[in-house]
């Protein structure tokens, strides 16, 4: 049988072959997809799948042309509905939600506490943490997604935008059912195909799940252990530092420059502190020279925290910064935490496409140089910064209405 990294140096190869070709120019209807589908299966024989699993799990499969962010005018949504980049960070971070949310971690907490016990013995994780991603992503187990996994991971890798990596996600899609780790009927996903109650894509399962209640096999489908521990070992494989917090919640001082919110630009804690920043709990870190950046959700109109290796190990997770804040708060909501100390305002954020017609405006400008995706993500922030600072405008790196106007208007 083929290594995993023999498998994935086959995939590359076979992608550069086919764009060589001119084979992976993309589908042009749904009529190629089936061909396209049963090209892939000398890649997934490589990897151990049989042909009857194959031809069992693939026969008469459709695209979902339903799923969001599909290319080639294939049809479907965008993602950019999703709250994580809609939301303001006043209405993502409800207190009402987490607080509600909190409570039922702390349950499991103390239902599942020598597992936890374990679990942070063996990971360095701490277990609110874990269970705080437990929470969001699955419901605590509830919610572990309603689309077909094969059909959603097949569709994906033939017209979605991430189209290598659908394609490796697929095979091992695949091998799930080959290796009989779950049924096809219970091989659901997320639109991006994620699955179980801890949300990985199939290759992670093979890289970080396990086996924690003894069954032999890890299950996070129906082992509340398993997922937890699972998550725990897709932290640690990520980087997560034992005995460092998520992110520090500080107040700044008066008139903080937001543009400083940039993880490009760390600095000793020892520094921060000279600057006027102060950790709200009192409390800070152990050792001075650890090194944090700025982060500045909502410009001057929120809390500002520093965040340092374990943030970014969590936004690993779910590329988001409000996605990593909920976890984080979530987390030590969970460990008996109480709200932000400083409250989050009710800014107002324009539409998707307003955000977007925004960042190409800042781009030819030469002011934005990452992605046209119509997110008010940190980049783009620093970016309205940026922007204000050069026209003299009173600078919040926040992209309201008016900024947005202000913009098109130069």
């Amino acid at each position: 049988m083929i290594r995993g990294a023999d498998v994935r140096m086959t995939f590359a190869t076979v992608l550069s072959l086919a764009l060589a070709l001119g084979a992976w120019a993309g589908p042009a209807a749904a009529a190629d997809f089936p061909d396209f589908v049963a090209s892939l299966k000398p890649e997934a024989q490589a990897l151990g799948v049989s042909a009857a699993t194959f031809d069992a799990a693939t026969t008469g499969l459709t695209p979902d042309l339903s799923l969001p962010n599909l290319d080639r005018g294939q049809g479907g949504p965008t993602n950019a509905g999703q709250a994580e980049f809609t939301a303001t960070p006043a209405q993502y971070l409800s207190d009402k939600a987490i607080g509600g949310a909190a409570g039922r971690g702390r349950a499991l907490l103390a239902s599942l506490r020598p597992q936890i016990a374990a679990i942070e013995r063996r990971f360095g994780v701490p277990g609110p943490i874990v269970l705080a991603i437990f929470g969001r992503e699955s419901g605590y187990g509830t919610q572990v997604g309603k689309y077909d996994a094969v059909r959603t991971l097949a569709t994906q890798a033939w017209a979605g935008r991430r189209r290598q990596e659908y394609r490796g996600e697929f095979l091992y899609a695949l091998k799930l059912l080959q290796d009989g780790v779950v049924s096809r009927a219970a091989l659901k996903s997320s639109w991006a195909g994620a699955i179980g109650m801890a949300q990985m894509l199939p290759s992670q399962y093979y890289k970080y799940a396990v086996n924690l209640d003894g069954s032999g096999r890890p299950d996070i489908w129906r082992s509340t252990p398993d997922t937890l521990a699972s998550i725990a070992n897709h932290l640690k494989g990520e980087g997560w530092r034992a005995g460092e917090p998520w992110a520090l919640e500080v107040v700044a001082p008066r008139g903080v420059d937001c543009t400083l919110g940039s993880p490009e630009q760390p600095q000793a804690y020892s520094q921060w502190l000279s600057a006027g920043f102060r950790p709200v709990d009192g409390n800070g870190v152990a050792s001075s020279s650890a090194r944090f950046a700025l982060l500045l959700p909502a410009g001057p109109y929120g809390p500002g925290f520093l965040i340092g290796t374990n943030y970014f190990v969590l936004k690993a997770y779910n590329f988001s910064d409000l996605y990593v804040l909920y976890v984080g708060h979530l987390a030590d909501r969970i460990a008996g935490g109480g709200s932000f100390a400083t409250p989050w305002s009710p800014v107002t954020q324009p539409s998707a496409s307003a955000l977007a017609a925004m960042q190409r405006k800042l781009a030819a400008l030469g002011i934005y140089a990452d992605k046209i995706d119509g997110k008010a993500g940190m980049k783009t922030r620093l970016a309205v910064g940026a922007f204000q600072k050069a026209r003299g405008l009173p600078v919040d790196c926040w992209p309201d209405a008016a900024t947005l106007r202000r913009i098109a208007a130069d």
